[in-house]
């Protein structure tokens, strides 16, 4: 290509900036000189990191950020922790400080501005989203909560993981016990009330109450049914061997006229089919819990005094 031919390169006039390496400029006939020159203010292009350019001026999107951080780490890298959370579809995730890339543990790539560059002899398959290699959701779980340091922003990004049926319980738990042991202790103690079945902070601050409450193990959203074979509910907590249900239901559910509505008629269903059931605000369970705890033993015991009801789980 004639010198200048390079400017009526499809690359750089693709309409949106593109990120490249600065070395496939170079192939294109773009003199290195020029390419630094370009990237010196107030030049059109500048340097996002060593050897990766934006074909632009204007501020680097998240997008722009990512795909320099794989183009980083060259051949195989992986996007994971937060930023792949986002490209899986979860909202409950804090905003990422950095762009969290896995790379093959012989490669000699560092950690660079805004990129976190983590070797890995288990470097996962990656699955393409939006043209980008992204970790597995579990993998991406567990890379962005061991570098996390707020118990509750872990915990509600793994439920909601584990509720929206991104991954399951199980193989988070896996992912824990074969990964790096660094920054695991705070996950694995998040971990634990939602692999007995709780699926909320809320219903995670319950969880620990009733470990407290010298109370029976109970199940977790379980489905019950009365005799007929209608569905009754779904209860945060279930004592089976009484028949006795705890919600943990918030004000902000109740503001909503549906949700309000559907409170309603689930109490209904209580109702008709016998069982008793507790209602717990989720902010009394940090503020008051041992009057909750008084409550909650004063139900079952209640509860044990009644006929049970004749619903089962299903």
């Amino acid at each position: 290509m004639r010198r200048g031919d390079w400017t009526r390169h499809p690359l750089l006039n693709a309409g949106r900036p593109q990120v490249v390496r600065a070395n496939l400029l170079e192939s294109m006939g773009v003199p290195r000189r020029t390419v630094s020159r370009r990237c010196e203010p107030p030049g059109p292009w500048q340097r996002l990191l060593p050897g990766i350019v934006l074909l632009g001026s204007g501020e680097p999107t998240d997008e722009h950020r990512i795909r320099a951080a794989l183009l980083h780490g060259r051949d195989g890298a992986v996007l994971t922790g937060i930023h792949a959370l986002h490209r899986h579809g979860l909202r409950k995730v804090p905003v990422p400080r950095d762009v969290h890339v896995l790379i093959p543990a012989g490669r000699r790539v560092s950690s660079s501005s805004f990129v976190h560059i983590e070797r890995t002899t288990r470097l996962p398959r990656a699955r393409l989203l939006d043209g980008l290699p992204v970790a597995p959701a579990h993998r991406a779980v567990v890379d962005a909560a061991r570098r996390l340091r707020d118990h509750d922003t872990v915990l509600a990004m793994m439920a909601e993981a584990i509720q929206r049926r991104f991954c399951t319980p199980s193989a988070l738990a896996h992912e824990l016990a074969a990964g790096s042991r660094a920054g695991k202790a705070l996950p694995t103690r998040a971990l634990a009330p939602l692999l007995d079945g709780a699926r909320s902070v809320a219903e995670a601050d319950a969880w620990r109450l009733r470990k407290r409450s010298g109370l029976p193990d109970c199940g977790w959203n379980v489905q019950l049914f009365d005799s007929g074979g209608r569905y009754v509910a779904s209860p945060d907590a279930w004592w089976d061997d009484v028949g006795f249900a705890w919600e943990i239901d918030s004000r902000s559910h109740h503001a909503d006229p549906h949700d309000h509505a559907r409170t309603l008629a689930r109490n209904t269903r209580y109702l008709t089919a016998g069982v008793l059931v507790l209602q717990t605000l989720p902010v009394r369970l940090r503020t008051e819990p041992e009057v909750v705890l008084d409550e909650l033993r004063a139900g079952y015991e209640i509860a044990r005094g009644r006929p049970r009801p004749d619903v089962h789980v299903r």
